[in-house]
């Protein structure tokens, strides 16, 4: 083993008995007792009921976590990388087209395995706590639009970098980076129109209270709107929601049919505020923009690892080439991406409680927007008392009894 196997090896051991020891916290954590805060929104049965969600999600998710550990390991050392690599060269394509088999092969495997955590995570776990509602029809349909999708924007898109770092010199990851953010842009216009409703159904909110409510609220907050739409979430779960997406005249305000069955008129327009907080302080813009500036740092590493020999060694891979440092160095970024992943988690808990406050301000009761993450809270079967390592681990928003807390203290109730 070299340098780069260990490191490896080590990192994704460490990666995954971290994540192990974040969920046994997050169970001890469980409580008995229903918070004193939630009586009266949530009963006994429900409480024990969320606790086994939780339970049941984590024991998962270890499992699922534990498998795709092994099959990578299994996979790497057996010599996977090198084989596939050596079948795809006797074919004599060009470089181009042996990357995207190469790498499309790869991914369709590692999709492929994970369908049965899909169907289990959807038909048992999903469909026991009383949240499934897709059928199998639609459960098959949109994994086949998943992999239209990524052929027709994947394809593409890695056939542009190949060829940049083939023929560009030491600027292509630079091009790359170009193009990436470009494409970034683009699908914050596009997505909305064509991609989303290829899973989903948006169709108006009808006139009425709702309506009339929004519309008054974004008024007096000086929000343009243009339209708000219902999207069909109960066709996969029961599960509720409501997202702002798009840029310009292409944004879209979605309420999940769910949500608008289960909160009162004065709930939603709270839940719709904290959205409209998100807007008004630029999350939207700001995530677009880390996401952005990360892909031009993962791309400037990148092109330092090209053609590296230790690395394709450390793959049991013969013959280096451009799309195997393509790879080979996602594998090895891997460990950091976790790492980034908290880091952004912490800015993200912090962008909603900014959108809390927002909310909290602006909406004429503020305890509609309590009751409201209440509801959802108990809807989701969330876990009211997360170990606080488990939140830093893996929660982009702030606990349910955190959140209130604070948007008490900010009206001075507390």
């Amino acid at each position: 083993m070299n340098f780069y196997q260990y490191f490896l090896v080590i990192a994704l051991l460490a990666k995954f008995l971290v994540n192990l020891l974040s969920e046994l916290l997050n169970l001890r954590s469980l409580q008995p007792d229903l918070p004193a805060e939630m009586n009266g929104c949530c009963d006994p049965a429900q409480y024990a009921k969320s606790q086994e969600y939780t339970r049941v999600r984590a024991r998962f998710g270890i499992a699922a976590s534990l498998f795709d550990l092994a099959v990578l390991l299994a996979f790497w050392f057996a010599g996977g990388f090198g084989w596939l690599d050596h079948q795809i060269r006797g074919f004599q394509f060009n470089s181009i087209i042996a990357g995207i088999l190469f790498v499309g092969i790869l991914s369709l495997g590692d999709f492929v395995l994970s369908i049965p955590f899909a169907v289990y995570s959807t038909f048992v776990i999903e469909e026991k706590f009383g949240f499934n509602r897709a059928t199998p029809r639609v459960f098959v349909m949109d994994r086949l639009k998943i992999i239209g999708l990524s052929i027709a924007l994947g394809i593409p898109l890695l056939a542009i970098v190949l060829w940049f770092f083939q023929h560009t010199g030491g600027f292509a990851w630079l091009y790359c980076w170009g193009v990436s953010a470009l494409v970034v842009l683009i699908l914050q216009f596009v997505a909305p129109v064509w991609i989303m409703p290829l899973f989903n159904k948006f169709t108006p909110l009808p006139s009425g209270l709702l309506r009339d409510g929004i519309f008054e609220y974004a008024a007096w907050v000086g929000f343009r709107v243009k339209d708000v739409f219902v999207m069909d979430g109960s066709r996969r779960s029961s599960k509720a929601n409501a997202f702002f997406t798009g840029l310009g005249k292409h944004k879209r305000i979605a309420l999940y049919d769910t949500l608008i069955e289960q909160q009162t008129v004065p709930e939603v327009i709270a839940v719709l505020a904290h959205e409209i907080g998100h807007q008004k302080m630029r999350h939207v813009l700001q995530g677009i923009l880390i996401g952005i500036v990360h892909s031009g740092i993962l791309f400037f590493l990148m092109s330092l690892f090209l053609n590296n020999r230790r690395l394709f060694d450390a793959f049991h891979v013969e013959q280096a080439s451009i799309y195997g440092s393509l790879l080979f160095f996602g594998i090895l970024y891997e460990p950091l991406a976790f790492i980034l992943s908290i880091l952004l988690n912490a800015f993200s808990r912090m962008h909603e409680r900014q959108a809390d406050s927002y909310a909290a301000r602006t909406v004429q009761d503020s305890d509609a927007l309590v009751s409201a993450l209440k509801k959802l809270s108990v809807g989701h079967l969330s876990n009211l008392t997360p170990h606080p390592f488990y939140v830093f681990l893996q929660y982009s928003h702030p606990p349910l009894l955190q959140r209130i807390e604070r948007i008490r203290k900010a009206e001075g109730r507390i």
